[in-house]
């Protein structure tokens, strides 16, 4: 069991033709992830690393049945390959493009909410199950099956943590990356309310970083909501206000958005926090054994 997709999911990647969109079709297929269909615009017809491809979304679902998207539409034109995703009823949709503006973002996130679609990212990552499929860019390589369920803002964190856990001996059910942008779509939240569901998830990691509420907003569902144990890291601890580090979520503006606030909301609400990715690694093999 996992959440969000699985071996079984039918996928269809959006710009497929491509460089990234052709690059990681190529190693999700490897992964085992089930891409049924892509498209291209003006390419209809081709076969992409085997999988055929369409000019259209709507061309591509009324032919073949799709479960969910992955979008590798350049930010220009990546909010019309979302609305063509939501609008031909496709459920998922990973989106990994980067640089999409604020304003199209939450506009195309209302319209995925009142249209029962959720999307992963923008700016992420996406998701991997670990041996059976991802959607995604992330290394396969530092994740390996197992019961930890990840939920992240962070990439590289995601892989790291995943790489520590995995060379202690912990697997994980399903990682989630659900980006670094100031407009998203699936939030902290929204993931942690899954993985509380998931039988197969018995402890969560929730990687954050300093900028906007997220967090505060994690911790206040955990206390209320979640009842198996949870570890954190935030990163940015160090980071100068009022300066964006990497991802453009991470800003600490008026005061607010701190490592050191998120940490006590966090703390507070009774999750376990670590200081390094190492140290959280540690912690969740501690909090394995208290809970066995």
């Amino acid at each position: 069991m996992s959440i969000l997709v699985n071996a079984e999911t039918r996928v269809l990647v959006q710009n497929i033709r491509g460089r990234e969109g052709r690059f990681h079709t190529r190693r999700m297929l490897e992964y085992g992830t089930r891409i049924v269909a892509g498209t291209a615009a003006g390419h209809g017809g081709e076969i992409i690393e085997g999988v055929p491809v369409f000019d259209t979304v709507r061309e591509a679902v009324q032919e073949i049945r799709v479960d969910a998207s992955i979008v590798f539409v350049p930010a220009a034109n990546a909010c019309d390959a979302l609305y063509e995703a939501i609008d031909n009823d496709i459920k998922l949709v990973v989106c990994i493009t980067e640089g999409i503006p604020v304003l199209d973002m939450t506009r195309v996130v209302a319209y995925a909410q009142a249209n029962n679609c959720r999307i992963v990212g923008p700016n992420c990552p996406g998701i991997i199950v670990p041996g059976e499929c991802k959607l995604g860019i992330m290394p396969t390589s530092a994740f390996r099956p197992g019961s930890v369920g990840i939920v992240s803002r962070s990439g590289t964190l995601t892989y790291e943590v995943a790489s520590q856990l995995s060379a202690k001996g912990i697997g994980q059910s399903t990682c989630v990356g659900i980006g670094g942008d100031p407009i998203l779509g699936v939030s902290f939240v929204d993931i942690l309310e899954l993985f509380e569901q998931d039988a197969a998830t018995d402890l969560v990691v929730l990687i954050g970083e300093i900028g906007g509420s997220a967090e505060q907003e994690a911790a206040a569902f955990i206390r209320s909501r979640v009842t198996k144990p949870v570890a954190a890291f935030i990163a940015g601890k160090t980071a100068p206000r009022d300066k964006r580090m990497g991802h453009a979520g991470a800003i600490i503006s008026g005061g607010e958005g701190t490592a050191e606030e998120k940490i006590l909301a966090l703390q507070t609400a009774g999750v376990t926090t670590a200081s390094t990715p190492e140290e959280l690694a540690n912690m969740v093999g501690k909090l394995r054994s208290e809970h066995a």
